[in-house]
């Protein structure tokens, strides 16, 4: 599996999937189209500095609120490579999986890293490095079926693999 390197943006508890990508955005399901509006409710000027690759970082619950896809399909779609998070909401959790977003517990790295640091991820290991700081974390790496999933953009492609 691959790792993440980016920029961060920093984020604190229960930001819902009703912040990440709004409601009256919904009628859509294109994936570039979300990307124009996510976080918009909350960062306004996340849309035009999040470059790919970058990485958000959050406290605690990220992802909680309704089930809806739309929320990871938004944070891929705008060039996120990965979520670290202190904790996720399941469904968010299991959403992000399936569509091949990569996202990653850490308490530790959720508490320290700050918006703008330059973080490193190994998905492989879970190691989160911040780069601009000098210190690395201990995540929780995926187990190798879902580093699998992910390295295949999302379970539809991993199933039509097989």
């Amino acid at each position: 599996m691959k790792a993440a390197k980016g920029h961060v943006f920093k984020y604190g508890d229960n930001v819902d999937t009703d912040v990440i990508i709004p409601a009256r955005y919904l009628n859509s399901s294109d994936p570039k189209e979300l990307a124009l509006h996510c976080m918009e409710d909350i960062d306004k000027d996340f849309v035009k500095n999040v470059k790919a690759g970058d990485i958000m970082v959050a406290n605690k619950n990220f992802g909680c609120g309704s089930s809806r896809e739309h929320a990871p399909i938004a944070i891929k779609a705008a060039g996120v490579s990965c979520v670290i998070a202190e904790t996720f909401a399941r469904i968010f959790y299991r959403n992000s999986i399936n569509i091949g977003l990569p996202i990653i517990e850490c308490p530790q790295a959720a508490k320290e890293i700050e918006a703008g640091d330059e973080v490193e991820v190994d998905f492989d290991t879970g190691v989160i490095t911040d780069v601009t700081k000098g210190t690395s974390y201990q995540g929780q790496a995926f187990p190798p079926f879902m580093q699998k999933i992910i390295d295949c953009e999302g379970l539809v492609n991993y199933i039509n693999q097989k």
